[in-house]
């Protein structure tokens, strides 16, 4: 089968993916078999290819917003049957054995698997998948639509949660890419007024277009003080530009995996019982709530596709802002 594989992290202008033959995949117990139809392009598969966040081992096969058809299952697997579609999302499994997966905060865990990472993920025409942790897929969403749905649609929801986001606050979303595009529909459905930073003009307008009442970048005002907010772009130094914007009482939630070093900011940014807190990862049930909200609601999903061949001109444009909403991988 045909597959991109990362051995050496570079940067994205290098073309670090090669394209070859690899074999086969078999599953094992607990395990499936996908035939990945449909794949998105994320920023912590661009993080993982700059050599930002390191992966135990190469090479690895990167890609985690899997869309795809069950091929086979292995032993022990009832859940899905041949031929059914499926999700595959960032979290492969977790250990069940930890006190946060006790918790049912398997987000948490102290030895979790990630999709892309830990073990080979999407970015090929076949995958292994836990049978436990794979999501079944609304019929509503067509494979393109729905890859964006498994990461950035899921965490995006978990950031809205972790936000203690309101009905009918203001929320201010920092960065406008495939994240945030999904959550301002779930902030504008819980009849919030949303506010979008970002220094990009095309990204403006598209927020402006699914719903946003003022847009503008980090260093402007809104028309009033932000009740909560979430920043998305991988960049420390919004932090503090975006604390001094925050109603005491409100919260800040970071959505990112990797980020630049947060600078020291006066204590009054901050004083007044702001929050400040970090989103990590998400749980299973966060992709069931999320799917099922994405459908009632529903969700609209902007993808630019690219052919299966290529993933390296997909991160390019990733990284330079060049995609409104989410980038793709598609499979003939």
């Amino acid at each position: 089968m045909l597959a991109h594989r990362l051995y050496a992290p570079k940067k994205a202008e290098e073309e670090p993916l090669v394209f070859e033959e690899v074999p086969v995949p078999h599953p094992g117990p607990g395990e499936i078999l996908i035939r990945v139809k449909a794949c998105g392009v994320c920023h912590t598969d661009l993080h993982t290819i700059e050599g930002e966040i390191h992966p135990p081992k190469l090479p690895i096969i990167p890609g985690h917003q899997v869309v795809g058809k069950v091929e086979a299952a292995g032993e022990g697997v009832t859940r899905f049957r041949g031929g059914e579609r499926v999700g595959i999302p960032w979290l492969y499994e977790s250990c069940g054995r930890c006190e946060f997966c006790w918790r049912g905060e398997e987000n948490l865990c102290v030895q979790p698997k990630f999709t892309g990472f830990h073990v080979n993920g999407g970015f090929a025409e076949l995958m292994l998948a836990s049978a436990s942790f794979a999501l079944p897929l609304p019929d509503a969403f067509e494979a393109i639509k729905a890859a964006p749905l498994l990461c950035a649609g899921i965490i995006g929801y978990r950031s809205l949660k972790k936000g203690d986001i309101q009905p009918k606050e203001h929320v201010g979303l920092v960065g406008f890419g495939a994240s945030a595009h999904l959550a301002i529909q779930i902030a504008k459905y819980w009849d919030c007024k949303v506010s979008v930073f970002t220094r990009s003009e095309e990204h403006r307008r598209h927020a402006r277009e699914l719903g946003a009442d003022w847009t503008g970048t980090a260093e402007d005002e809104p028309e009033q003080p932000l009740d909560r907010a979430i920043i998305f772009a991988p960049s420390g130094t919004l932090v503090p530009e975006i604390l001094k914007k925050l109603r005491p009482g409100g919260t800040l939630a970071i959505n990112a995996i990797y980020m630049s070093d947060i600078p020291a900011f006066p204590y009054v940014f901050i004083y007044g019982e702001r929050t400040l807190r970090s989103v990590a990862n998400a749980t299973y049930r966060d992709g069931e709530e999320f799917l099922k909200l994405a459908e009632e609601i529903p969700v609209r999903t902007d993808v630019t596709t690219y052919p299966f061949a290529d993933a390296n001109k997909s991160l390019i444009d990733l990284k330079h802002s060049r995609i409104n909403g989410e980038a793709v991988l598609v499979m003939k």
